[in-house]
């Protein structure tokens, strides 16, 4: 490396250290969460999701009041899934009971307590993890275009392997044990990375048994109802479709989330920053990617920051930073264009 190269980067990274300092003051009052806020919008996410889901399992087969309920149903409790990631960024005692209510009305009818995120979904903001084998959240995609491709056609199946994991396999891990420990280590995460491996201790497997012995008995309660002809077998039928949409759904936001490009080695902040994008797009970007999940470099940003203060803090910040600095740089147009520049391969600026 040249003199003059080495004097520019070090040029650079001051220049970043400068405009870190200034963000961090700017948003500084913007990192308490506002429980009426979080509990309101749980309650109208998962009530309207679970509403719409009854219209059009009651509705005819196929017709357009069935297809228009379906269509609030996936967007709702879509919505009030993306509610896990907050819950694994707030601290307990700043929401108690929030992760239980969740888990009541989202997490055990969808298949997807939130042992599955909580504690996982860290890996992907560490520094020393990012980017690398042990982020649960990152593959190198950028220009893979088999490997986009066959994910998004992938994510179809999560009910499936949902239904698997917590309705099949569950009840046998508790007569083996071994099998036990393969489902904490293997099973147990919702993730992107085959690789990845999830450490287990004491506390995590007893809130493994705790919440798939609720699960089950849940379903099992649903399936005994069905077996009886008392519900018919088409509700589960729905629910696969539905719950199958909004995991395709959330697959697409999370391909637009970040450039992917990063060679396996851990990013700085300002590399992880530089591979995050963010999309505030229109009104309807909310329908995509809600509870703040289009802010996604902010997020990486400051990832303190509830979610119904990232809009806020994102026009603070584009107002007060100048367009070439590396935040200014992580705005992205819309979801296509994230996709497209992923499909095609740009990389990240390496450092």
């Amino acid at each position: 490396m040249s003199i003059a190269r080495a004097t520019s980067n070090v040029e650079l990274a001051s220049q970043f250290q400068q405009a870190d300092l200034a963000a961090r003051r700017l948003v500084a009052d913007l990192h308490s969460p506002r429980p009426r806020i979080f509990w309101t919008d749980l309650a109208l996410s998962a009530g309207i999701g679970w509403a719409a889901f009854a219209v059009a399992f009651f509705a005819r087969p196929f017709s357009p009041a069935m297809l228009a309920a379906c269509a609030v149903s996936i967007l709702a409790l879509y919505r009030g899934l993306c509610f896990l990631h907050e819950i694994t960024h707030l601290k307990q005692s700043a929401l108690r009971g929030f992760e239980t209510a969740w888990n009541l009305v989202l997490g055990v009818p969808m298949l997807m307590p939130s042992l599955v995120y909580v504690g996982v979904h860290q890996n992907h903001h560490k520094l020393s993890t990012y980017g690398t084998t042990q982020d649960p959240e990152y593959l190198p995609f950028a220009g893979k275009r088999l490997m986009i491709t066959l994910f998004a056609l992938e994510s179809l199946l999560v009910p499936v392997l949902f239904a698997v994991r917590f309705i099949v396999l569950a009840p046998l891990s508790l007569v083996i044990p071994k099998l036990r420990r393969w489902l904490a280590v293997h099973a147990s995460a919702l993730c992107l990375n085959s690789k990845y491996r999830r450490e287990i201790n004491h506390a995590l497997l007893r809130k493994m048994v705790r919440w798939e012995a609720g699960t089950l008995a849940a379903w099992a309660s649903l399936i005994a109802l069905a077996m009886l002809h008392i519900l018919p077998w088409r509700l589960f039928a729905l629910w696969a479709a539905i719950t199958a949409l909004v995991s395709f759904v959330n697959t697409m936001r999370t391909l637009g989330a970040h450039r992917y490009a990063s060679d396996g080695r851990p990013l700085d902040r300002e590399g992880q920053l530089a591979d995050s994008i963010d999309t505030p797009g229109a009104f309807w970007t909310e329908l995509w990617a809600p509870v703040g999940l289009r802010y996604h470099a902010l997020h990486h940003y400051f990832p303190g920051i509830p979610y119904h203060n990232l809009k806020p803090a994102y026009r603070r910040l584009i107002q007060a930073l100048s367009q070439d600095s590396r935040y200014g740089q992580s705005t992205s147009p819309s979801l296509p264009t994230s996709l497209s520049i992923l499909y095609q391969g740009s990389r990240t600026e390496k450092r």
